[in-house]
């Protein structure tokens, strides 16, 4: 047996707390700071996330990590400019295929990734290292470093940045056991390979299925595979936009996951893109004026008491509910998972509402003919794989 001693549980009254292989060494190791018991289980399922996703797409891959469940997911495809542009990365800037990965998956809910802890498939470079050290984030979890890498994050947060690295050889067992209320449950671990050979049977009229759109719908079901449940995942250029977690209804989750995906693609609109932040303004200060700026109504408005000059060096013009919708109905081509059945076509409904044109679920529902009705109506390919992907 091996043990590592943790500085308490979820909350600061759970103790002791600590985690443990019944047989053999842990396979990770800490590098640098010291890990909590929410930091280890982010770290632990964003890995097991970014190695399946690294095999299945043959890219580098990285994830964003918040409380069990991904804020951000994305293969290391590169980056456009107005990209780099709404993700605060420089033209001049070289970005290596994992820092493109990790820029993605930080930038796919930048609201939501604030204070996260990050997953690597591949060993961290310095241009990745870089682009960590630029944002809040409270550790990194990787299967090796480079010296100049780790060198760089050892030194975040005045010395106390999480760095573990795991083995990338270590294979769990096949039983997985928790327990609950003192009872013990076991399982077998959920060792379904989601690449592109699970997009099939296509159910719906439309069986354009394009390579780009592909890749985009193994991000999002891998991506749903280890978050909690349930769940909906929106996906575009090799990277999720839009994950809804743990919801009971599943119109909820398809509901919250497309409200992101929209704010994804406001943020790459020119009225975004040409804000007049202060010149000193920080990446935080910027996510949460932009945030504002998008959701600005009457009772949180920006333009009132001035408070826009607390980011800006003039008061932006708003951006009207009308020029939203007509920004939001230009966009097409994004791809959506569930982790289980649509049981009514609400949920297509409102996917069709933030550009869904490609959608994977298990089907199974007494309603599938109604959602496959639905997906005809909107001319979107729809694969029905028999696949669920609960994860609690």
């Amino acid at each position: 047996m091996d043990s590592m001693e943790l500085k308490y549980g979820c909350n600061p009254n759970q103790k002791p707390a600590r985690i443990y292989t019944q047989r053999g060494n842990l396979p990770l190791k800490v590098l640098n700071g010291n890990p909590g018991y929410i930091n280890l289980l982010d770290a632990l399922n964003g890995y097991q996330l970014v190695s399946s996703l690294e095999k299945a797409v043959g890219l580098p891959s990285a994830a964003s990590f918040k409380h069990v469940s991904p804020a951000g997911a994305a293969v290391g495809l590169p980056l456009s400019e107005v990209e780099r542009k709404m993700y605060f990365v420089s033209k001049t800037t070289e970005l290596s295929p994992l820092a493109s990965a990790y820029t993605r998956a930080r930038g796919a809910d930048r609201m939501s990734s604030f204070g996260d802890f990050v997953s690597l498939s591949s060993v961290c470079d310095l241009s990745t290292a870089r682009c960590i050290k630029a944002e809040v984030s409270d550790g990194v979890i990787a299967p090796g470093y480079t010296e100049e890498a780790l060198a760089l994050l050892k030194a975040k947060r005045n010395g106390t940045y999480t760095v573990l690295e795991i083995d990338a050889s270590y294979t769990p067992e096949d039983r997985e056991t928790r327990t609950v209320y003192g009872i013990t449950f076991e399982q077998g671990r959920n060792q379904v390979v989601l690449d592109q050979s699970v997009l099939k049977p296509i159910v719906t009229d439309n069986t354009n299925l394009p390579n780009t759109a592909k890749i985009d719908l193994v991000v999002a079901l891998t991506a749903l595979k280890y978050t909690q449940s349930n769940s909906v995942c929106y996906a575009k250029n090799g990277q999720t936009i839009g994950v809804g977690a743990g919801q009971q209804s599943r119109i909820h989750c398809t509901r919250l996951a497309g409200d992101k995906a929209d704010l994804w693609h406001l943020r790459q609109s020119e009225a975004v893109l040409s804000l007049p932040f202060l010149p000193k303004l920080s990446r935080n200060d910027k996510d949460n004026a932009i945030e504002q700026y998008l959701n600005d109504h009457p009772e949180t408005s920006l333009f009132e008491h001035e408070d826009w000059k607390r980011y800006f060096t003039e008061c932006p013009r708003p951006f009207t509910s009308e020029e939203k919708a007509t920004y939001l109905k230009q966009q097409k081509g994004v791809a959506l998972a569930s982790d289980a059945f649509f049981p009514f076509r609400d949920n297509i409904d409102r996917a069709h509402r933030s550009g869904v044109s490609y959608i994977v679920q298990p089907g199974g529902s007494v309603r599938d003919d109604l959602v496959i009705e639905a997906c005809n109506q909107y001319d979107m390919v729809m694969v029905s794989n028999s696949i669920r992907l609960f994860h609690h």
